[in-house]
């Protein structure tokens, strides 16, 4: 072969291996900016997500309150089985059980609360609460706001546009002991709102449940 056709040859390979390794290092390239797009759209903010100060989620379940219409089905017992409406004072009653406190507990949780007083009349009760009419739910707003009284549960409210539909809190409002009292099966418990966080987003929404007060310290 002659000198001529070696240089030949030589282009040629240089030729065929210069555009593939250009398509090698353009694919390294593309895959990488793919994989930054991906990761990019996946958390467009580019940090942890926001987890930190996330509002609480609402309330995944209906809690009863009174006036609340019901349905407790007992298998198989047509005499237990009963349509009840839950009492002013939250407590519904059935026969054998007696009365029982069913406002601020899910249908899931008076179920079981149900199950449980019928387990010393029968074996392994299967029992199952039916929510037939939910009356509109209310809160109420006491102390320093410039409507007090009571507040519609329209879907769900937070204590921020609970305060704002009282008409604000006033000047000399206690922004930073606000707290609200919740009624469940335990008792009655003490819940600490600081206005002066929430509204700086520092701090989780807090949701208000059927029969809860606020109370504003002046």
């Amino acid at each position: 072969m002659t000198h001529a056709c070696n240089v030949c040859c030589l282009a040629c390979a240089i030729g065929l291996l210069t555009p593939h390794g250009a398509t090698a290092q353009q694919g390294t390239s593309s895959s990488a900016r793919v994989a930054r797009d991906s990761s990019t759209a996946s958390n467009p903010t580019g940090n942890d997500g926001g987890r930190k100060g996330a509002p609480e989620a609402p309330p995944p379940e209906y809690r009863l309150g009174p006036g609340d219409k019901l349905r407790i089905e007992v298998y198989r017992d047509t005499q237990l089985s009963q349509s009840v409406q839950v009492r002013p004072d939250g407590k519904i009653t059935l026969p054998l059980v007696g009365d029982l406190e069913a406002s601020g507990r899910t249908p899931v949780e008076l179920r079981d609360a149900v199950m449980g007083a019928l387990k010393e009349y029968m074996n392994n009760p299967v029992v199952t609460v039916i929510v037939v009419e939910a009356i509109a739910a209310s809160a109420y707003i006491i102390g320093g706001v410039n409507h007090p009284g009571a507040v519609s549960l329209q879907g769900n409210l937070t204590v921020l546009q609970a305060l704002a539909l009282a008409g604000g809190l006033t000047d000399f409002a206690d922004r930073k002991n606000i707290r609200i009292l919740r009624k469940g099966a335990a008792g009655v418990h003490s819940i600490p709102f600081n206005y002066n966080e929430a509204v700086k987003g520092s701090s989780g929404s807090v949701y208000l449940r059927a029969g809860d007060t606020v109370v504003i310290p002046d």
